[in-house]
């Protein structure tokens, strides 16, 4: 394999194969104290791109690409790129990218400046959620000390995206960050041949250029060390539901569903779903969870994703066809209004849940209606947002096919409180 450059003789190692790597115990918010701690950036980048190739880093934004394949495709447009590093986190079910630039803010600026060197880019950007002020506080901070200490190589600079759901897509970053609305496409070019000024442009997740940046220090076979063999590493991911201690833990890719969720507290006879992979993920059964790790090659077996990592449980007594009748409802008001999949299919995806939950005398007829809308909507979008939304409620409903023929034949909810977030009722936010 071919190895990240030497790092200085002095500079302290992370043992291989162990954990944790991107979350210390303590907040390293100080530069002094986070190079005392991971040892100093190498002199040079040479060599960076094969190395993230070879240490298998995959994104962590949700989509799983290898990153060394499309920094290598950046680097072949010819021409300076930009980087762009993606900290807005508007899925509401997870913390995990606040949590790391709260945790270790210059781990990030090390990723995007590496990176931004190997491709030899003209600037670098990094985009937070406007709601997110203190993570944009700590982060304005962290690169404060960085200018003073003339660390870093290219010009960083953050920018305050708006605060939607749709708003952190990677198109949708790249025509706001241009001056135009924040609205994803699903139409070439991607963000690679033409993004920030026309120019080349690698957006990658925070989490995926903290990992550049271990990968610029240690290698790609101390990369390689710890998680499964063909997804490699560790990630984070943010636990939440019927757990004694929700949050955001680093995991080992090949670590089980099961073990994670009861590392976190949970009682795994008292939850009777999972929702792994976010709003855009899937329902699963939790008996599912001792079977299944944080791979995308293990959850795609199901028909499911890791997405942005977050995994929520149910406790038995909530009922998960209510829960996702309301994010369905919320999904479908942030829908960027540019087509008709959007702006009148996912309201009538919602109405039909919500009179399957309600018991209504037209519960059948929803039921039977939602198929038919999920082949109207599917793949006729302006973006992938309403494809995410089918692939969600789709594996609700056969998740929860038992609830759906009790509330067909009149049954109602017992009340129960709402549990996954929205910044509607609250929860992360």
């Amino acid at each position: 394999m071919t190895s990240a450059p030497t790092p200085a003789p002095d500079a302290p190692v992370i043992a291989p194969g162990t954990l944790p790597r991107l979350m210390p115990r303590v907040a390293i918010r100080d530069l002094a104290t986070h190079l005392a701690t991971y040892g100093p950036l190498p002199a040079s980048s040479s060599g960076l791109i094969a190395a993230v190739s070879d240490a298998g880093v995959i994104g962590r934004g949700g989509s799983g690409f290898p990153t060394g394949t499309k920094m290598a495709a950046v680097a072949k447009r010819g021409r300076r790129p930009v980087v762009v590093a993606n900290g807005t986190e508007g899925e509401p079910a997870s913390l995990k990218d606040r949590t790391l630039m709260l945790q270790v803010p210059h781990l990030v600026f090390d990723g995007v400046s590496v990176a931004a060197s190997a491709l030899d880019a003209v600037e670098a950007i990094v985009c937070i959620d406007s709601a997110h002020g203190q993570v944009a506080s700590v982060m304005a901070d962290a690169l404060a000390q960085r200018v003073a200490a003339r660390i870093d190589r290219i010009p960083i600079r953050i920018e305050l995206s708006p605060n939607r759901y749709v708003a952190g897509e990677e198109t949708a970053l790249i025509h706001w960050i241009n001056g135009g609305d924040a609205k994803p496409t699903a139409t070439p070019p991607r963000p690679f041949e033409k993004g920030v000024k026309g120019k080349p442009t690698l957006l990658d997740n925070v989490e995926t250029l903290a990992d550049v940046a271990l990968v610029a220090r240690f290698g790609a076979s101390w990369y390689r060390s710890l998680g499964g063999v063909r997804e490699p590493g560790s990630l984070l991911t943010t636990i939440s539901g019927g757990v004694a201690t929700a949050g955001v833990y680093e995991v080992a890719t090949n670590t089980t569903l099961a073990a994670a969720l009861e590392h976190a507290g949970a009682d795994l006879s008292q939850v009777s779903a999972l929702l792994v992979g976010g709003y855009f993920g899937t329902w699963i059964p939790t008996f599912m969870a001792a079977q299944l790790t944080f791979t995308h090659e293990s959850l795609r077996a199901i028909g499911g994703s890791i997405g942005c990592g977050a995994v929520f449980a149910l406790p038995n007594h909530v009922c998960g066809l209510a829960e996702t009748a309301r994010i369905t409802r919320w999904l479908a008001d942030q829908n960027a209004g540019q087509c008709g999949p959007c702006v009148n299919g996912l309201p009538a995806i919602a109405d039909a849940l919500e009179h399957i939950v309600g018991a209504s005398l037209n519960a059948a007829m929803a039921r039977d209606r939602l198929n038919n809308l999920f082949v109207l909507v599917e793949g006729r979008g302006g973006c992938r947002h309403p494809d995410g939304v089918v692939r969600m409620v789709r594996s609700a409903l056969a998740t929860f096919a038992t609830d759906i023929d009790r509330h067909i034949a009149g049954a109602k909810c017992a009340s129960a409180p709402a549990m996954l977030p929205t910044p509607i009722t609250g929860g992360w936010r």
